[in-house]
């Protein structure tokens, strides 16, 4: 149950509206597109084929509509009093985020930018509506998480378990602590589908090294750290690498190496397609 909803500015500036309390002077009277957002599907048609076959797919952007009753005390509030102090978190086209406080469920955050902001003056109940477009359509836990494991020489697997209702990339971290020229990522997901990502250097790492990979869609990378110098290795990382996300549901990691475990670490995000 939603009891809660908090925007900040990219100032820093923070307004805080509960749902059971008025003192402020405002009453959400409802929030639209909390929903999981519209899927686009692409599919193609072929001669002799009945239906159509899947090509692709992706979520659109999302739209939060907030529709707040204005009801000042009169003694020291007005209500043009309220709807200014609105204008300064609601203004069209700012960037604000929005945190989400529910009663058994996660604590998340969404940002976006303000489409509208309608409010009659000549209405007898005044009420304030305030359009967000949310170009990412995912809520998220902002606490990432973090999980550790030692690199294996067999096929063991540890597992992984995401919370989350969607997808979401990771940044993956080797501790190097002795010499080695290659490791391999095997990821297999709920669906049991194996996904391999090989990294080989032709020159060998050593121990104090770190090689970070990132598989967070718009923000893929491979870097090697060295004495406090980072330089790209995407080149060491297999063409045919399959760049795998955290699926929600048990998640199977394998980190292969020969030889001693070697410590390493996966970051993530968790993200939500609807509250």
């Amino acid at each position: 149950m939603l009891y809660q909803v908090e925007v900040r500015t990219d100032q820093g500036a923070l307004l805080t509206l509960p749902l059971q309390d008025v003192t402020e002077g405002f009453i959400i009277e409802d929030i639209q597109g909390l929903d999981p957002v519209k899927a686009t599907i692409v599919s193609s048609s072929f001669a002799q084929m009945d239906g159509e076959q899947y090509q692709s797919s992706k979520r659109e952007k999302r739209n939060i509509v907030i529709q707040l009753a204005l009801s000042p005390d009169y003694a020291d509030q007005s209500v043009q009093g309220l709807r200014n102090r609105l204008y300064g978190f609601f203004m069209p086209k700012r960037k604000v985020m929005l945190r989400f406080y529910s009663l058994g469920g996660p604590t998340v955050d969404i940002e976006g930018r303000i489409e509208s902001f309608d409010s009659p003056r000549f209405a007898k109940d005044p009420t304030a509506t305030i359009s967000i477009l949310c170009l990412n359509p995912d809520f998220y836990n902002p606490t990432p998480v973090v999980k550790t494991g030692i690199t294996v020489g067999s096929t063991l697997e540890t597992n992984l378990e995401y919370e989350g209702t969607v997808e979401t990339g990771f940044l993956f971290k080797l501790a190097i602590n002795r010499t080695i020229s290659a490791f391999t990522i095997y990821h297999r997901p709920a669906n049991d589908t194996l996904r391999v990502m090989e990294f080989e250097s032709a020159e060998p790492m050593v121990a104090g090294d770190v090689v970070s990979i990132s598989t967070v869609p718009g923000n893929k990378y491979a870097r090697l750290t060295r004495a406090g110098v980072s330089t790209s290795v995407l080149y060491n990382v297999s063409p045919h690498a399959a760049w795998t996300d955290l699926s929600p549901g048990t998640n199977k990691i394998r980190i292969f190496t020969e030889g001693t475990g070697i410590p390493y670490s996966i970051e993530y995000t968790t993200k939500f397609g609807g509250l």
